[in-house]
């Protein structure tokens, strides 16, 4: 291995094929590649920040409806998750298995169940340091995985029991063989196994991550020596397609599940500049400004080399912007035809913005502005504008009612301060499942221990799906369920303050009438007696 100088402060490592001929292997930003026991050294403690960041109040939200379908999914017996998943949510799949040996050891509270997630973003964190420091110096592969770590995308997956995280995670891994088999001179099938292993496990995880070959190989058709590696890409994808087969028939009989996107997620400016990895404007347009920067040197110095008949090897941004835009790209492009947007989406493409608005803080410093302007604050100057624009972004992510509104705390800890043995309970049932909040009690049981659900009548654990089935008060007045109750609590999905399900007028009509008013975020809790 050696290294040659480029232009601007960046090098180029070069390899030697079977030949002899020196081949450029990557260029990387200001400086020579990271030496790898201290870059792995460094991996590990940014992946280490990075699971502090993503855990740390990770305790304080609501779980919300897709946090419901995972906890829900985990704590059913498994021969009843897996004739669950016959059904629904295949594609959540293999992280619903996880999580479900995950809280058979270790519970079920919020932190415990979203604790994995945080896992998973150091690992993604730690992949990013390494996958950067084998183009660039130690310092930039640290600042890379510590953007990763705080970037709003990730630091919302890392604080969420749902799957994306480790979709991220997964995605920075199979770059990582990517380039590791590049930097190799003739490598072996085993890399290209481990590919199709890493990729096939990343569909399984999230099934858009298959559109990640596409971005391996359009970056191996733009690369010299990648170029001849491309029959084994297309047999080591093609390896990885069939044994994830499985999965994606079945997502194909089960996508009437979310054709709800069609309607409701539409694809604007803000979804993609913003809500996809960057979560508000103040972020986005540093974040934008960083990344723009960084493709603008690209071109000129790609341009230039082209100009002076130079060899480029795979580089960085080569890498990024493959792995940031054909995969949402074709996402994007396949929304008006298909109901398969949804900004979390893009949650594993986002590492290749954390490493693109890197490079946009490390090319700060190929500018000139001056001879009293020392290169390196305008870097830090970056730095700092990356990190406090996204403080605030993580502070909001991590109060009560950060999950789309869900206020389930809140109802759990009203009932059980409130309610007496021998009560009843009734739910609103009118609102979409992942907004029902039935889904407080089933996510939490012990806040509702001694009062009677009189209007269930299949538990989520006995269905199909992941929420239960239920009686109307109506028929559950038939079915005696109301004999010697005098308290009934009701606990309603509040629109605009407002509460308009049949339940009241069944109590109503039933002889209750309403003693207590306790209006919360998103909910409202009444008490009628008789």
């Amino acid at each position: 291995m050696g290294v040659s100088t480029e232009g601007s402060g960046s090098v180029a490592v070069a390899s030697a094929d079977a030949t002899g001929r020196r081949m450029p292997r990557a260029v990387a930003p200001r400086g020579f590649t990271a030496d790898p026991r201290r870059l792995g050294v460094a991996a590990a403690l940014v992946g280490v920040f990075a699971a502090a960041v993503s855990a740390m109040g990770s305790w304080i939200p609501s779980l919300w409806g897709d946090e419901a379908a995972s906890v829900l999914s985990a704590l059913r017996p498994g021969e009843s998750l897996l004739t669950m998943l016959t059904h629904v949510d295949a594609v959540h799949g293999a992280y619903y298995l996880g999580l479900h040996a995950w809280v058979h050891l270790f519970g079920s509270s919020p932190f415990v169940i979203r604790l994995p997630s945080a896992f998973a973003i150091a690992v993604c964190a730690a992949a990013v340091t390494w996958l950067c420091g084998r183009f660039g110096s130690l310092g930039f592969a640290v600042l890379a995985g510590t953007l990763t770590a705080i970037l709003p995308r990730l630091t919302y997956a890392g604080e969420e029991a749902r799957g994306y995280a480790f979709a991220a995670a997964l995605a920075a891994v199979l770059w990582i063989v990517v380039v590791e088999l590049l930097r190799r001179p003739a490598p072996s099938r085993r890399w290209w196994v481990l590919y199709a292993v890493v990729l096939a496990l990343g569909i399984y995880v999230f099934l858009y991550l298959a559109l990640l070959t596409l971005a391996v190989g359009l970056a191996l058709a733009l690369d010299e020596r990648g170029r001849r590696q491309l029959k084994r890409w297309l047999i080591a994808s093609a390896a990885a397609a069939l044994a994830a087969s499985p999965v994606a028939v079945l997502a194909v009989s089960q996508r009437q599940q979310i054709a709800f996107l069609a309607h409701r997620d539409v694809v604007t400016p803000n979804s993609i500049l913003v809500k996809m990895w960057f979560s508000a404007w103040p972020f986005a347009v540093v974040a934008w400004s960083l990344i723009a920067l960084a493709i603008v040197m690209w071109v000129r110095r790609r341009l230039r080399q082209r100009r002076q008949g130079e060899r480029s090897g795979l580089d960085l941004e080569t890498v990024a912007l493959a792995w940031l835009v054909v995969p949402t790209g074709i996402l994007l492009a396949a929304s008006p035809f298909v109901a398969g947007f949804t900004p979390r989406y893009g949650t594993f493409a986002a590492p290749a913005a954390a490493i693109l608005i890197a490079l946009g803080v490390w090319r700060l410093g190929d500018l000139r502005f001056g001879a009293g302007v020392p290169r390196s604050a305008l870097a830090a100057l970056a730095v700092v504008a990356v990190v406090v624009s996204a403080m605030p972004v993580w502070a909001a992510q991590r109060t009560p009612w950060a999950k789309n509104k869900s206020d389930w705390n809140d109802i759990a800890a009203t009932i059980q301060h409130d309610a007496r043995q021998g009560d009843a309970i009734v739910f609103d049932d009118s609102v979409r499942p992942s907004r029902r909040p039935r889904l407080a009690l089933d996510t939490d049981p012990a806040a509702f221990a001694g009062i009677a659900d009189v209007t269930l009548e299949t538990s989520y654990a006995d269905s199909t799906s992941w929420h239960s089935s239920v009686y109307s008060v109506a028929e559950a007045a038939r079915l005696g369920r109301f004999a010697d109750v005098s308290r009934v609590w009701v606990v309603e999905y509040a629109r605009n303050g407002e509460t308009d399900s049949t339940a009241i007028g069944d109590l109503e009509a039933l002889g209750y009438e309403q003693a207590e008013r306790i209006p919360l975020h998103s909910s409202v809790v009444l008490l009628y007696t008789r």
